[in-house]
């Protein structure tokens, strides 16, 4: 049965305010934090967030604050920033609150500087609050406009995440629940970096043949990856490993899919960043780290890699991958 409950959203970026709609249209009573207290008042006296989603209204039941006291007392809260930051956000939460509250982790990558997951981070700053993540091929753009959507949201209390699924689904916002928090993690970690490799593909012009080939390879390297981190198979071909990989790898919306296509014909890396954060950037290089300390195969991640280490042209790329030993598929 749906409870009216109270949700935070940390972070006022796109996500964030599709989340926060999300929420409210499910009923609920929604805090959303930012930062910035200039941008929180602007929220206020507008009611829409011109800066990240212009034209888009807030839905009813929606408070943007800038203090963070304003998120006590929340029956959850959904951590929408970059993966780079969440562990500096957890830490902030941990600070700010009195009372532990699940934590919905909304990025998608893995921590740089430790090689820890996000959930594994977040626990790390905040053991007594619940972890769950919240991951799938999903657009900020898709969700505000009512398209449909589904996500997954994981975490290893089962009933937990079926409780905060239900809870916060409503309209055309789909959650399914699991207790696969690995996979869903890495599934929505590992597919920013094949993205960049197939806008690179597509913005050099090789075809619909070859994106293909890349996006399947791609996902091979995904499912060994998990395997070796204690992922599960299934919950791989679903929304948040398959799934998200498809969406990503296709469509020029997705940023790390854009900033591969940038390269691909032929802009620096300094510009085909275009001002927009792309995940698969940070990710790239502990991905082929933790893939190498457990001996797992990824040629497809390293060659992104290199190709953002400037150890190799996309030509130099394309060439490596097409002159590998001649092999049995898996």
């Amino acid at each position: 049965m749906k409870q009216r409950l109270r949700i935070g959203v940390a972070g006022g970026g796109a996500w964030g305010t599709a989340l926060a709609n999300v929420a409210a249209l499910a009923g609920h009573h929604v805090v959303l934090w930012l930062r910035d207290p200039v941008i929180a008042e602007a929220l206020v006296r507008d009611g829409s967030n011109e800066r990240y989603l212009p034209g888009v209204k807030l839905a009813p039941h929606i408070v943007p604050t800038s203090e963070i006291s304003d998120l006590e007392g929340m029956s959850a809260i959904l951590v929408v920033t970059p993966s780079q930051t969440i562990r500096s956000m957890v830490r902030t939460l941990c600070s700010a609150l009195k009372t532990p509250v699940p934590l919905i982790l909304c990025a998608k990558g893995i921590e740089r500087e430790t090689g820890m997951f996000l959930a594994d981070a977040a626990r790390e700053e905040w053991p007594e609050a619940p972890i769950a993540i919240l991951s799938g091929p999903s657009f900020a753009d898709d969700v505000v406009r009512g398209l449909p959507t589904a996500v997954t949201l994981a975490a290893n209390d089962a009933a937990l995440a079926e409780h905060l699924a239900r809870q916060l689904s409503g309209g055309s916002f789909r959650i399914y629940h699991s207790d696969d928090v690995r996979s869903v993690e890495i599934g929505g970690a590992a597919k920013n970096v094949f993205a960049i490799a197939c806008g690179a593909v597509v913005g050099r012009g090789l075809g619909e043949s070859a994106k293909a080939a890349l996006m399947a390879r791609a996902f091979a390297e995904l499912m060994r990856f998990a395997a070796a981190f204690g992922g599960k198979p299934e919950t791989l071909m679903g929304l948040s490993g398959l799934g998200d990989l498809v969406l990503t790898c296709s469509s020029a919306h997705s940023r790390n899919f854009a900033f591969g296509e940038r390269l691909g014909r032929g802009y620096s890396l300094a510009e085909a960043s275009g001002g927009k954060l792309a995940e698969g950037v940070f990710t790239a290089d502990i991905l082929v780290r933790m893939a190498g300390e457990k001996g797992i195969d990824m040629p497809i991640a390293k060659t992104v890699d290199a190709v953002l280490r400037e150890k190799l042209t996309l030509d130099q790329a394309v060439d490596a991958l097409m002159n590998r030993p001649i092999k049995r598929e898996h």
